[in-house]
Formats: C-alpha cells, structure tokens, sequence
C-alpha cells in the first residue's frame, strides 16, 4: 500500500515539499546523534555546542509543526484525497521529532559525568553499538523515502539486537562495581540508545504496516 501510495505522490508538490522536510528531520537527527555521541567520548572544546544542540532540535521542531501544518491544510481543502498517506506521515513525524529529543537527552549525560567517559570502560560494556545506530539511521531513512519493503522488515533485526542489548548492559550495570555517576551515565545512554532505535524502527515499518499497527511492529513479530 505504501509503495502505491508513495508512486501516487510523485511530482505533487505538497507531498514532495513534505518529503523533503522529513528527510531534513532525519538528516538533522543523525547529526546530532553523531555529534553528541562522539562527544560522550571526546568532550568538544566548543562552549556553543549546547547552544548548537539545542538548535538543531529545534530546527526539527519547527520542521514538525510546518509538515502537521500543511497535512491539516491540505485535508482541509481535499478532506477525501490520500488521507491514509497523512495519517502515517502525522504519525512519523512524531517519531522524527523524538529522536532529536532523546539525542539531546544523550548530550545531558555528559553533564553528568565527572569528566570524559572512560572510552575502554565504555567500549567493554556498548561494544560499538552507537555505530549500528549510526547505520539504522541511514537504513531507516532509506527504507522510508524508497518504500524499501525490505530494508524495512530488516530494522526488526536491528532492533531485536540492539534493543536486547542494551537491556544486558542495564544487568550488567546493576551487578558491576564501577562507581555510581558511571553506572548511571551508562544505563542512561543505554536507555536513550534503546528508545532512539525504538522510534527510528517505528519510521521504517510504516513502509509495511496497516495504519491501525504503526507503533506495535513488535507485536508482529511475537
């Protein structure tokens, strides 16, 4: 239905302005979450990047409003006309706009931290898993704007990873003997890692799913 739909699409100018402001939202939010990860890491010597940071999420908000803008206008004047195709695009923005939400959550843990991370002590326990997030951007992105059925049904492994992952890592954490302000600033970039993967899954599989189960692809796979 989604790839009908997106050849229906081709060459209107509302859906392509649409589009185009969607895929800013997760050019946007791959930024941030590089950047901000790689600062968990390598602390920046930049005293704007939080000015930065909180830029760029608002850029993403404002781009979140103006998309639900013109949904709204153009149901408004066409209340019959591909409102399917709004509906998930209502719904996926909102996924989009979460995802600049918890990578500035991610730039907070570094306010917490007494210092740089301890880069080993961090590799031991993440193991790389802010590169495959950095690739399930990308992945998520492409599968969405292509209507790519298949890279779409390949997030869940991502997802069933990484997600399984981070809930290890918590456990560990909970038994390990590293002093506190490091368990608490991992479990927390644990956590936002897992809901950020979480809302970029729910973009992808709006390419497969019925309108009535975006958000509970998990349960398609129980």
């Amino acid at each position: 239905m989604f790839k009908n739909l997106l050849g229906f699409w081709k060459g209107k100018d509302f859906i392509a302005q649409v589009f185009d402001d969607f895929k800013k939202m997760l050019d946007q939010s791959t930024q941030m979450f590089s950047t901000v990860t790689e600062h968990l890491l390598v602390p920046k010597d930049d005293p704007n990047l939080k000015q930065k940071i909180h830029a760029i999420d608002h850029q993403i908000n404002v781009l979140q409003k103006d998309i639900r803008k013109r949904i709204v206008q153009h149901l408004t004047l066409q209340p019959t006309v591909e409102v399917t195709a709004c509906l998930v695009l209502m719904s996926v923005v909102k996924d989009a706009e979460r995802l600049g939400d918890y990578c500035k959550n991610l730039y907070e843990v570094s306010g917490l931290a007494e210092g740089p991370i301890n880069r080993d002590l961090y590799e031991a326990y993440f193991n790389g898993l802010d590169q495959e997030i950095l690739t399930l951007f990308a992945h998520t992105q492409s599968a969405f704007i292509d209507a790519d059925e298949d890279k779409a049904r390949a997030t869940w492994e991502f997802e069933q990873r990484i997600a399984k992952g981070c809930d290890k890592i918590v456990e560990r954490l909970a038994q390990s003997d590293i002093t506190v302000t490091e368990a608490v600033c991992f479990t927390l970039i644990a956590r936002h890692y897992k809901r950020i993967v979480a809302h970029l899954v729910n973009i992808a599989t709006s390419v497969i799913l019925p309108l009535q189960d975006l958000d509970y692809w998990d349960e398609q796979r129980d």
